[in-house]
């Protein structure tokens, strides 16, 4: 499958940090009935993401919760402990963005956005996109054709596309 418009997300189970530790959250319950914006990277702590991928989506947090999103949430191929501290470290914690590891990339590889650069360490990892997910149906979806770019897919640009 490689993701488009209209589509229905797979079943997926991602792992986030909780109080008390890491915890799955399964993709159904999450987006049922729900609007969802749901950003992805290549990698907490790397360069893009942390300077530019994460800020504007805690920038456009307010004003995509104003036009009625339910939830904002950064999927990366990466386990729940590192994705916590990215969180704090980032803001995105303090703005109610939920960071979802898909640490095996399973949910990764099943929309077809998985990419592997060696020579930069980054294998099986997720392309940069961010897409708006209502009640499972993906419509809108903006990905970017380079993983070091953050035009379209920025929180920005989703607040005005929608």
């Amino acid at each position: 499958m490689t993701l488009s418009i209209g589509d229905r997300l797979p079943d997926a189970t991602f792992l986030e940090m909780g109080a008390d530790g890491p915890g799955e959250v399964a993709s159904g319950p999450l987006l049922a009935g729900r609007k969802v914006v749901m950003f992805a990277v290549p990698g907490a702590f790397t360069g893009v993401c942390t300077a530019s991928h994460v800020p504007s989506f805690v920038r456009a947090a307010e004003g995509l919760r104003g036009r009625g999103v339910d939830e904002i949430a950064c999927v990366a191929v990466n386990d729940p402990f590192v994705l916590g501290a990215w969180a704090e470290t980032t803001g995105a914690a303090g703005a109610g963005i939920r960071m979802l590891g898909d640490a095996q990339g399973a949910f990764t590889r099943a929309v077809g956005m998985d990419f592997s650069n060696p020579a930069r360490g980054l294998i099986g990892r997720s392309k940069r996109y961010a897409m708006l997910v209502e009640d499972g149906v993906v419509t809108v979806l903006n990905v970017e054709a380079n993983p070091g770019a953050c035009d379209i897919s920025s929180g920005e640009a989703m607040l005005s596309g929608m």
